[in-house]
């Protein structure tokens, strides 16, 4: 198993996706002799899951089923162990796209956090790329070389647990691109020119306060980017409902159609537009947005090596 590379059959030690629904999903290892508990009931890994199709339907203990799913970075950015704030696939998608990442890229990251950005940059510059990825903090670096080599990624990415703001990313003039999170990443910006190619690499840097922003353009200036600009990503989610609206007397126009012989309880007429002549309404599919949406989650900044 790996998340850059497909494999049709669950072998022990893989990570699979056990799919409850679409609001209830998690990330379990696969071991011999394990067992999972599950709203469902219990599944045996060892008759259930090892090889077994992934997709496939299994039924627990209790009568229930659930999906298992092959992981990919979609996926573990929602199911991944939080050891620090997240980045979701909506700024994760502008972020590979406006640093004009591909296969072969090479991309500085820091700081490594959870991992789930750098899940998407490893799956992009596979199979000739390679991440860079630096974190401050030694618990977390330790736990990330150790998911990246269970996951079948750790040939494409190289972590490294130092301050990037001191000592930077320990690469210089090879990187097309360099992704900053951190704190005060206006401090890094020197090190990311040098880890960036001699021309045309790319800078992104996310930062949840615009003063952190402000700070960040004003070094970028200072080291000779240019195209610097600062993007906002929101998400919003629409729930498709049907909805009923009364119909509005429209006088002489309403006398005109019961004039015209309609019936409504002749079945040739049921088939019409949605329509319920005695209460008055008429029904129809609308999208509606959700009361409460995700909002603020950081501002992006990029910016290009001149």
């Amino acid at each position: 198993m790996s998340f850059v590379e497909y494999g049709d059959t669950i072998k022990d030690g893989d990570t699979a996706i056990v799919f409850l629904g679409h609001e209830s999903m998690f990330p379990v290892k696969v071991q011999h002799g394990t067992v999972t508990q599950t709203k469902y009931g219990v599944i045996r890994h060892s008759t259930d899951l090892i090889g077994k199709k992934y997709g496939s339907k299994v039924t627990c203990s209790k009568g229930g089923w659930v999906f298992i799913l092959h992981p990919t970075p979609e996926l573990w950015t929602m199911n991944l162990p939080h050891r620090t704030q997240i980045l979701y696939s909506t700024d994760i998608s502008v972020i590979t796209m406006m640093l004009e990442l591909k296969p072969g890229s090479i991309v500085c990251e820091s700081g490594t956090g959870s991992g789930s950005l750098s899940h998407a940059l490893i799956r992009t510059v596979a199979p000739t790329g390679h991440l860079y990825t630096v974190e401050f903090h030694q618990q977390r670096a330790e736990k990330a070389r150790e998911e990246f080599r269970e996951h079948g990624v750790e040939h494409l990415v190289t972590v490294t647990n130092q301050d990037v703001c001191k000592n930077g990313f320990g690469v210089s003039n090879i990187a097309d691109a360099v992704f900053l999170d951190i704190p005060s990443p206006w401090e890094a910006i020197g090190h990311a020119k040098s880890a960036l190619k001699a021309e045309g690499g790319r800078i992104c840097s996310f930062s949840p306060c615009i003063e952190q922003v402000q700070r960040t353009c004003l070094a970028m200036e200072e080291h000779g980017f240019t195209e610097i600009n600062t993007l906002e990503i929101l998400l919003r989610v629409y729930n498709v409902r049907t909805i009923s609206l009364q119909i509005p007397d429209l006088g002489k126009a309403a006398e005109d159609n019961s004039s015209t012989g309609f019936d409504s309880s002749n079945p040739s007429n049921r088939g019409s537009p949605s329509t319920n002549l005695q209460q008055g309404t008429v029904q129809f599919k609308s999208g509606m947005p959700l009361r409460e949406m995700v909002g603020h989650t950081g501002y992006l900044t990029f910016a290009t090596k001149s």
